[in-house]
């Protein structure tokens, strides 16, 4: 399967993210875009609310001058940190009175994130999720047969 060089970048970064104990969503330099960003926290100033997919007046001025951030604009990059929050069980926008995970670093929690984040990139660049393990069985004549890889 062919990907982009920015979806690539993107799952190689969560993935050593996640390996090294460097995935946190209340980290703004550890979370997903956090972490596709190079552990820059340039992008909380994009939205006025952590979890918020709705620009703020600089969010705007760069996605309407075409601005990518490592392939990513503006709303892509919310849409991305939303949905990492969303899949660790927060509900949002992030905030003290809101539901959260019981320990938002439990590598459960931490999973469930990051497996909805690269189901969502997979979306923005229009190909198949490449964490969806059902390609892996056809079905033929109401019998399961395993399909190497």
């Amino acid at each position: 399967m062919k990907t982009s060089q920015r979806l690539d970048s993107a799952i190689k970064k969560l993935y050593n993210a996640f390996h090294n104990n460097r995935l946190h969503p209340e980290c703004c330099k550890q979370c997903a875009v956090g972490n596709i960003l190079d552990n820059r926290d340039f992008w909380k100033h994009l939205s006025d609310d952590h979890g918020s997919v709705k620009l703020n007046y600089w969010g705007h001025v760069h996605q309407n001058l075409g601005r990518t951030f490592n392939g990513y604009s503006p709303l892509e990059l919310m849409e991305i940190e939303a949905t990492f929050l969303r899949g660790c069980g927060y509900k949002l926008p992030l905030h003290h009175k809101n539901k959260k995970p019981d320990n938002p670093t439990d590598q459960n929690v931490i999973f469930e994130g990051l497996c909805a984040v690269i189901a969502l990139l997979c979306q923005m660049d229009g190909i198949t999720n490449v964490m969806d393990y059902t390609a892996l069985f056809k079905v033929e004549n109401n019998r399961e047969e395993k399909i190497l890889v």
